[in-house]
């Protein structure tokens, strides 16, 4: 192609969000005007499914929910006038809580006010607050947030020992919609108890967020806990961000979330026209369905070109994988669905996997994320006329040509800065992108049977290990894998029982009577 050819189809396909200075850059893949022509019908369902699903329509059939995340930056469009207010004032209920602790109005006893916050999370519960505090927390924020995302024991260690000398000061928020997904229920314990340990309350420095007559709503108010925000069923995970999910350990940071939900506003107005050539949500849904052949033949490497935004790729990884990852389509038919997303942060990744995307296998497209403004003072030249900011804006430029010559695709998205409203305004362009394409290849996006599989199946992993344990308790004499098998029915579970064993080995809990473990068949085990 031509330099005048290339010059028009940038200017053809450069979208501009005037408001909110946004740019989606997709004049880089390769669609041809037949292709966007033949789109146009499949569109207009996706345009109306978002329209159904906006006025209050059952989008999540396999549950019988409602989707409602939009509603969350525009509570005029929920479906009834109590849905309206509960999302007007859980918001404001924030805003005054947030107040109240930064201030020192609510001061745990014998301190003037709360220093850190310890978040208690697992999935879109953490991987939404953690991009936007790496993104937005200010410097000088009133309180410090740390997570535990995790129900990795060493990890949850690490956290605590971070705050040993602060618990005392440290504002526990536990966010599970049910209260007994195992994750942030375990971790609450783990806390719970270094709380103990250490001689300090726990109630009267935990929040929870949760669903309404959840369990652990029911903890929260007999325990006597400091306070309760709502998860609402309409709402998932992975688009919890600007819910209480969300906004409340934001506002905390001192993040003004009335901007974040204000960016995410005007974003979804431009996202709703019912117009492929003038919606960015569309034109990246578009983009995402051409360079897969509408089956996900391609992964997305995201590289954000900022340092706060570095989070991005993770968050936007559920997003769009937990989202789109399915088996089976609306119909019922095998489609296996999906589009696979890694990154991390340019110009970091172009000494790494850039290589790769250059000159290896091409299986991908990048999704660039520029930001304009480099920093809110003047930057010193490390060369002449040359300065940080003109280098990491090279890179990204460079690498963008380096690909696009050695026929790789990219989409680029262009924020003025990294701020409260561009954030917003970026979680909502890519909820109703991932929205747009689900209806697309007509798959529900809403729901997560293969998290649920996984959870299924570790819980039943976790009963072997129970009868493991009862079967070696009850034995008067070492035994071996076959035998434990054996004396729990299990006799086609020898290797999971081995795995666990080795496990419990390793921390003490089991002990090897003989053999050793590296030969299976010759170990035999009692409880140590």
């Amino acid at each position: 192609m031509q330099a005048a050819e290339l010059w028009e189809r940038y200017q053809q396909w450069l979208y501009h969000h005037a408001d909110l200075d946004i740019y989606v850059d997709v004049s880089r893949v390769s669609f041809t005007s037949e292709f966007v022509e033949s789109m146009q019908p499949q569109f207009v369902r996706a345009f109306a499914d978002m329209q159904a699903l906006e006025g209050g329509a059952i989008a999540n059939p396999d549950e019988q929910r409602q989707v409602g995340h939009y509603w969350l930056r525009s509570p005029e469009l929920a479906p009834s006038p109590q849905l309206t207010q509960d999302i007007v004032s859980t918001v404001a209920s924030i805003e005054a809580f947030a107040d109240k602790v930064r201030s020192g109005h609510i001061a745990p006893a014998g301190h003037p006010r709360f220093t850190d916050i310890l978040s208690i999370g697992i999935g879109g519960s953490a991987l939404g607050p953690q991009f936007v505090a790496a993104a937005l927390a200010p410097s000088d924020a009133p309180l410090a947030i740390h997570f535990i995302d995790n129900i990795d024991p060493d990890g949850i260690d690490a956290v605590l020992q971070t705050l040993a000398d602060r618990l005392t000061t440290t504002l526990v928020i536990v966010t599970s919609k049910s209260g007994g997904t195992p994750e942030p229920n375990h971790g609450m314990t783990e806390v719970k108890a270094a709380y103990g340990r250490a001689g300090v309350e726990f109630a009267p420095r935990a929040i929870a967020v949760t669903g309404k007559g959840s369990k652990l709503e029911a903890r929260a108010r007999d325990e006597g806990w400091l306070g309760t925000f709502p998860m609402d069923d309409w709402v998932g995970g992975r688009t919890s961000e600007l819910s209480a999910v969300g906004l409340l350990p934001a506002a905390l940071q001192g993040i003004d979330i009335r901007a974040m939900l204000d960016g995410a506003k005007h974003m979804d107005a431009a996202t709703r026209i019912p117009d492929l050539t003038t919606n960015p949500a569309a034109l990246l849904a578009m983009s995402w369905y051409w360079l897969g052949d509408g089956k996900g033949t391609k992964d997305m490497v995201v590289l954000p070109y900022k340092d706060r935004l570095m989070l991005f790729s993770r968050y936007l990884q559920q997003l769009v994988m937990e989202s789109l990852g399915k088996a089976r389509d609306l119909d019922g038919n095998l489609v296996e669905q999906g589009i696979a997303v890694y990154g991390n942060k340019g110009s970091t990744d172009q000494h790494a996997y850039v290589q790769q995307l250059r000159d290896g296998i091409n299986n991908f497209f990048v999704t660039f994320v520029e930001v304009l403004l480099d920093r809110p003072h003047p930057g010193i030249e490390l060369e002449p006329d040359v300065t940080a900011g003109d280098f990491l804006c090279g890179f990204l430029l460079g690498t963008r040509q380096a690909l696009f010559d050695n026929h790789r695709a990219s989409i680029t998205v262009t924020l003025p800065e990294v701020s409260e409203t561009a954030v917003g305004a970026l979680i909502a362009l890519y909820e109703r992108a991932v929205g747009l394409y689900a209806s697309l290849v007509n798959i529900n996006a809403y729901h997560q049977p293969g998290v649920e599989a996984g959870k299924k199946a570790a819980a039943g992993i976790l009963d072997l290990q129970t009868q493991v344990l009862q079967a070696l308790r009850a034995s008067s004499s070492a035994m071996s894998l076959s035998e434990i098998a054996t004396a729990i029915a299990a006799p086609d579970r020898v290797e999971t029982i081995y795995q666990l064993v080795r496990h419990l080995a390793a921390n003490n809990r089991v002990a090897i009577a003989a053999g050793d473990l590296s030969q299976p068949g010759s170990v035999r085990l009692t409880l140590s």
